[in-house]
C-alpha cells in the first residue's frame, strides 16, 4: 500500500486532480449502473411473473387435457410451434406425479409445486434449471373446479436474462465513456482551476531566484474565493517584504552616517594623541585635557547611539509577556524627573504628578520618559522653564524652546530624523522613534505640537491605558 501512495503523491497536483476527478466519477457511475441494471432486472422478473399469473388456466381448458380414468394427461402436449414464448406447462396431482401438456421440456418440479397440488398452498413463484441448463420461472396454482391437480406454468427466464446482457454492455460503454470523459474534464479543470497557483509558483519562483520583490500577482476585481485571497496574501506578503528591506536598508544607512561623525572625530583625537607620542611633541595640558574630554564625550555618544540602535533592531511586535508587567507610572516619571534636574540644573522644572498604573515593560517605558525630559531640557533657553504634568494616564512636558516648525511635525517621529536647529546639538534622531515604539507596544499613543497660547515651545503628549490604583492581583 505504501508503493502506490507514493507513486500517487509524486504526481503533480494536476495529474492527481484528474486521477481523483476520474476515480470519483467512476465510482459514481459505477454504483448507478449497477444499481440501473438490479432495477431493471427486478422490472423484468415482476413483469414475467405477472404474466404467468395473467394467463391462469380455468378448469375447463385445464380438463380437455386430463384423462382421469387412465391417467393425469389425455393426449401428447402442444408444441413448441405452437407456444411461441417457449413456455412450458405441467400437471402436478396430489400423488406426485405429473405431465407435460405444453411445451417440448419438463421442468423439474419442486417440493413447492407439490405442496400447491397438496393443498398446503394455493400457489408458489421459484426459479428452475431444465435438464438442458437452460433457467425457467415457475408460476405453480391450483385450479377451481379440479381439487388435487396443480398447474405449473414455466417460462424460460432467457428473455430476461438477454436483456439484462444487452443492458449490461451498454452499461459498460456508457460507464467507459463517462470515466474517459471525467479524466478529461478533470484534467481540462485541474489546469483552469490552478492556472493561479501556476501564476503564484512562478512569481515565488522568481522571487527566490532574482529576489525581486516587485513582482505581483493580479486578481480578479472582486474575487473572493481561496485563490485570490492567497493572491492578495502574496501580494501583501511581497509588499511587505519590500519595504521591510527598503527600511532595512535607510536603517543601515542611516546609521552609518550618524556613526561615520563620532568615528571620525575620535579617530583624529586619537590621532592627535598617538602623533604626540611618537614625535616626543606633548600637546599642552589644557589641549590634551580637551582631547580626553571630546574623545570621552564621543565615546558616550557612540555607546548610546549603538544602545538605540540595538532597541530598534528589536521586532516591531507585541511585547514580550515576559518582560510587560504593572507599573506605577508616576514613579517612573518622577525618577525621570530627578534625572532631568541634574542635567538641567539651571533650569526650572515643575511638576504635577498623579498616581497611574500602566502594563509596559519598565525599562523601556522609563527611557521613553527620559528621552522626552530630555529633549525639553535640550531645547530650552538657559533659565527656561519646563513644564510636567500626569493626571489620568496623561503625561504632558512643555517647554519654552524654539517650537518646530509646522512642516517638520510629520517627521519627528521618523529614525534618525532632526530638525536643521537641532543637527549642531548632541543627540541620533532616534529618541523619539524609540519613545514613540515603547508607547505603542504599551498600547497607547504620542504627539507632539507647537504650543497653543502664543509663546514659543513645544508640547509632548504621551496616553497610556491603566488605572489611578494598581489591580488587587498585583497585575498577574
Amino acid at each position: 500500500m505504501t508503493g502506490p501512495v507514493r507513486r500517487f503523491r509524486a504526481l503533480s497536483l494536476r495529474s492527481r486532480l484528474a486521477l481523483l476527478v476520474a476515480v470519483a466519477v467512476a465510482l459514481a457511475v459505477t454504483a448507478a449502473a449497477v444499481a440501473c441494471w438490479f432495477v431493471v432486472k427486478s422490472v423484468l422478473v415482476n413483469s414475467l411473473d405477472e404474466a404467468l399469473r395473467a394467463n391462469r388456466m380455468d378448469a375447463r381448458q385445464v380438463g380437455q387435457y386430463l384423462d382421469l380414468p387412465t391417467g393425469l394427461c389425455a393426449h401428447e402436449p402442444v408444441t413448441h410451434e405452437q407456444n411461441p414464448f417457449g413456455s412450458s406447462v405441467q400437471l402436478v396431482d396430489r400423488k406426485g406425479g405429473s405431465c407435460l401438456i405444453i411445451g417440448t421440456e419438463e421442468v423439474p418440479l419442486t417440493a413447492a409445486d407439490h405442496a400447491v397440488a397438496e393443498g398446503r398452498t394455493t400457489d408458489a413463484l421459484h426459479d428452475a434449471k431444465g435438464a438442458d441448463g437452460s433457467q425457467y420461472r415457475v408460476f405453480t396454482y391450483t385450479v377451481s373446479g379440479l381439487p388435487g391437480v396443480a398447474v405449473a406454468a414455466a417460462r424460460p427466464l432467457s428473455e430476461v436474462n438477454n436483456s439484462l446482457n444487452h443492458l449490461a454492455l451498454v452499461l459498460v460503454f456508457v460507464a467507459g465513456a463517462g470515466v474517459v470523459g471525467a479524466g478529461a474534464a478533470g484534467l481540462w479543470v485541474a489546469r483552469t482551476g490552478l492556472r493561479p497557483v501556476d501564476e503564484l509558483t512562478r512569481a515565488v519562483e522568481h522571487v527566490a531566484r532574482t529576489e525581486d520583490l516587485t513582482v505581483h500577482i493580479p486578481v480578479a476585481e472582486g474575487g473572493e474565493d481561496e485563490i485570490a485571497r492567497l493572491s492578495r496574501s502574496f501580494n501583501s506578503m511581497t509588499s511587505s517584504l519590500a519595504s521591510s528591506r527598503e527600511l532595512q536598508k535607510q536603517l543601515i544607512a542611516d546609521a552609518g552616517h550618524e556613526l561615520r561623525t563620532p568615528l571620525t572625530s575620535l579617530r583624529t583625537n586619537i590621532e592627535l594623541l598617538s602623533r604626540s607620542e611618537e614625535t616626543g611633541r606633548p600637546i599642552p595640558e589644557a589641549d590634551r585635557r580637551a582631547l580626553l574630554a571630546s574623545v570621552k564625550a564621543q565615546m558616550t555618544e557612540l555607546a548610546a547611539l549603538i544602545g538605540d540602535l540595538q532597541e530598534l533592531s528589536r521586532p516591531d511586535t507585541a511585547p514580550h509577556p515576559g518582560r510587560t508587567r504593572i507599573v506605577a507610572w508616576h514613579e517612573i516619571v518622577e525618577a525621570a524627573l530627578r534625572r532631568a534636574r541634574l542635567r538641567g540644573p539651571e533650569l526650572t522644572i515643575t511638576a504635577d504628578v498623579r498616581p497611574w498604573y500602566v502594563r509596559a515593560e519598565p525599562a523601556a517605558l522609563e527611557r521613553a520618559v527620559v528621552n522626552i525630559l530630555d529633549n525639553a531640557v535640550k531645547f530650552s533657553p538657559r533659565g527656561g522653564i519646563v513644564d510636567v504634568r500626569l493626571a489620568d494616564g496623561v503625561l504632558t512636558v512643555r517647554d519654552h524652546g524654539p517650537g518646530i516648525d509646522a512642516e517638520e511635525l510629520p517627521h519627528v517621529f521618523d529614525r534618525f530624523w532632526r530638525s536643521p536647529s537641532a543637527r549642531a546639538l548632541p543627540g541620533s534622531g532616534l529618541g523619539l522613534s524609540i519613545v514613540a515604539r515603547t508607547v505603542q507596544r504599551a498600547g497607547g499613543e504620542v504627539t507632539l505640537a507647537r504650543a497653543v497660547d502664543g509663546t514659543p515651545g513645544t508640547v509632548a503628549t504621551v496616553r497610556l491605558p491603566g488605572a489611578p490604583v494598581p489591580p488587587p492581583d498585583g497585575g498577574r
